[in-house]
């Protein structure tokens, strides 16, 4: 986004502020943006702040092997020697039969039977005759579909799926439905666990509601049934209370049965899922191999066993920080181990605040940028534009890393790039403006050339200065420091700034530019020593003498002084025009004879009773005017004699009749005593 893209009166507004002023202005503006537009793309962001986010787990991978869980998978090879899914039921418990008989202290079967079929007293038998073993169920969430299949068991009790009960009571809005897909009622008596993930808007699962709301009694996770039915605990109780530290997260469940476990969940009562753990460190047995007894010995003793699906053809597939194909038992896993570890990743309560104070800062270190001088500003800005998203970054990878806290990052990094834009575009159109500024200022001082040549090359100690043909005219104010001596510095002042303006005008209407003003004279130059320069030079002089007669000269001159008048000179040569001086204080310099010689002809104009006078060299080019030739003079200072002209009355510009001035009244005063 660049500055001029903004409304013009704001882009204004923000030039005419303070420096101090319109940076803070900026600061303010890249915050307002930044949320507008977290909040207009907030899933392509959001996406973007989770997949760069998770290099903190998958940056710092855990490699060790997980001994506490154990896969048994459904994969092609099962599906191959035992049939397609779903198996008969009899395969089924010989499947739990013999998971149980290599030592597992629990099952957990990521899969659900929603209709009853020949062999379910076998499987139920088989089932609770096991150490343990808890069933899948799937509350229907982020779907259209309508369906009540089965029978949905074991719900906590303790907690209220009453909207109004549970923002009163602790503020948490746990996920609801009425829809679902369950086990049949057959196997009512068997622990069940609900497997339903919250699916992003890039079809990644991040989060998990611990809790399903269906029919108004909450449904616990399959993971935490599982913790639940490791404990052998016949009253499922639990509560959500609100974490009043800081830096904890939003909401804690705790389980009556499993004191000490404090499971952390945002506001819609998710637990976030680790992918700390690399995807091989989950041992996984083909389940066709547990059947037939060609496992390990040992294998699952003392352990967990979590059964699923792997098969492609099963459909149980979600993508994943390690893999766009990633088995949804293998999701399971992660967030049993994660319970077993109580190290459950979360995002503390107080993160929008961190977040805004990061920013805050971050706006304080850009506005000391922004205000440095030189390079400093140029530099600086842009670099950090680039660094402090990186910092943000890495500080929110550290957490996740050392601490399983999902502090987030995108906020503070999308506003640091936004404000470090917006702030190097107004620093460089404020530096745009003054340099056009100065620029502007400086050729008002310089002709225009000058100015451009001084403003855009480095100051040196050298000559600069290069040989030209030229026409010159000076024009001077005659008696005019007798009138500066005898009136106020402003009048004089006013005077003079008149006369400069009117001069410059006329000379740039024919041409012409002003190369300096020196006192009370002026001196113009027309390149070229052609007819046409001297043309329009002698063009120029006679409507400066006309303008300033008629608007400048006053019709009664000042008491005892003689009135101003105007002198012209006016010649053609070559000159040798540039820079010279030191580079701490350079001097734009016009030289040569044809300068002297025409500053020597306007001094003479005073002696001859003409106004203008004119060089031979400018005379020979207007050959074909009227002019009079004024004789052969010795100027001063120099050794060869020029001959002056005057344009004949007919040539000149028809002035305003002099006579008609009113003329100072002759009195004369007379001492007396009063009478």
């Amino acid at each position: 986004m660049q500055l001029s893209s903004l409304p013009k009166s704001a882009a204004t507004l923000v030039q005419k502020l303070r420096p101090r002023d319109g940076r803070l202005l900026v600061l303010l503006l890249a915050g307002i943006l930044s949320a507008a537009l977290n909040f207009a793309f907030s899933d392509a962001l959001k996406t973007l702040e989770e997949r760069l986010g998770v290099l903190g787990w998958t940056l710092t991978t855990d490699d060790t092997i997980e001994q506490r869980i154990t896969l048994v998978t459904i994969d092609e090879k099962s599906l191959a020697e035992v049939g397609p899914w779903p198996w008969p039921r009899q395969e089924l418990a010989r499947l739990v039969n013999a998971i149980d008989e290599a030592g597992a202290q629990l099952q957990i079967h990521d899969v659900f039977l929603a209709e009853p079929k020949d062999g379910d007293a076998e499987l139920v038998a088989a089932l609770q005759s096991s150490r343990g073993a808890v069933l899948a169920q799937v509350p229907i969430l982020q779907s259209e579909q309508t369906a009540r299949v089965g029978a949905m068991s074991h719900a906590v009790s303790g907690v209220s799926c009453s909207a109004q009960v549970s923002a009163a009571s602790s503020g948490i809005s746990l996920p609801s439905t009425q829809n679902y897909i369950a086990s049949h009622a057959g196997l009512s008596g068997i622990s069940k666990g609900h497997i339903t993930p919250i699916v992003a808007s890039d079809g990644s699962i991040r989060q998990f509601p611990a809790l399903i709301c269906v029919d108004g009694m909450p449904y616990p996770a399959l993971a935490i049934s599982a913790l639940l039915e490791a404990t052998n605990s016949v009253d499922w109780n639990a509560s959500i209370r609100a974490d009043t530290s800081f830096f904890g997260p939003a909401f804690r469940l705790q389980l009556d049965a499993y004191p000490g476990l404090n499971i952390p969940l945002d506001r819609q009562g998710n637990i976030r899922i680790s992918y700390k753990e690399a995807p091989d460190n989950f041992r996984a047995v083909s389940a066709s191999d547990v059947m037939s007894g060609n496992i390990e010995p040992g294998l699952f003793e003392n352990t967990w066993v979590l059964v699923g699906a792997t098969a492609l053809s099963m459909g149980d597939i979600v993508p994943t920080p390690y893999s766009g194909a990633t088995p949804g038992v293998e999701l399971q896993a992660r967030i049993l181990g994660s319970l077993l570890d109580a190290q459950m990743p979360y995002t503390p309560r107080s993160a929008n605040w961190l977040l805004g104070f990061i920013s805050l800062c971050i706006a304080m270190v850009l506005l000391k940028l922004a205000a440095a001088p030189g390079r400093v500003s140029a530099y600086g800005l842009p670099i950090a534009g680039v660094v402090f998203p990186l910092l943000v970054l890495t500080l929110h990878i550290q957490l996740l890393s050392s601490s399983e806290v999902w502090m987030g990052w995108l906020f503070p990094a999308l506003y640091s790039l936004l404000a470090a834009s917006l702030l190097l575009l107004l620093e460089q159109s404020r530096v745009r403006v003054e340099r056009s500024r100065v620029y502007s200022n400086l050729s008002s001082y310089l002709p225009l050339d000058v100015a451009k040549e001084i403003a855009y090359t480095l100051p040196s100690s050298a000559i600069n200065a290069k040989r030209c043909d030229v026409t010159l005219l000076s024009a001077d104010l005659r008696n005019f420091a007798a009138f500066s001596e005898a009136r106020p510095p402003e009048e004089s002042a006013a005077v003079l700034h008149f006369f400069f303006v009117r001069a410059t005008e006329i000379v740039e209407q024919h041409g012409g530019r002003v190369h300096e003003f020196k006192g009370d004279s002026v001196l113009a130059v027309w390149d070229g020593h052609h007819r046409e320069a001297a043309l329009q030079a002698l063009r120029a002089a006679q409507c400066m003498q006309q303008a300033i007669d008629q608007d400048m000269l006053m019709p009664q001159s000042v008491s005892h002084l003689e009135p101003l008048a105007l002198g012209i000179g006016i010649e053609q040569g070559p000159v040798l025009i540039g820079s010279i001086g030191p580079a701490h204080r350079r001097s734009h310099s016009l030289l040569g004879d044809t300068v002297t010689i025409t500053l020597r002809v306007q001094e003479l104009t005073e002696e001859l009773a003409q106004p203008i006078l004119i060089g031979e060299c400018a005379a020979r080019q207007l050959s074909d005017l009227k002019l009079i030739s004024q004789g052969s003079y010795l100027l001063s200072g120099l050794r060869i004699p020029h001959t002056l002209f005057a344009p004949a009355i007919s040539e000149s510009m028809p002035v305003k009749n002099k006579s008609a001035r009113r003329m100072p009244p002759r009195l004369k005063v007379v001492a007396g005593n009063g009478d």
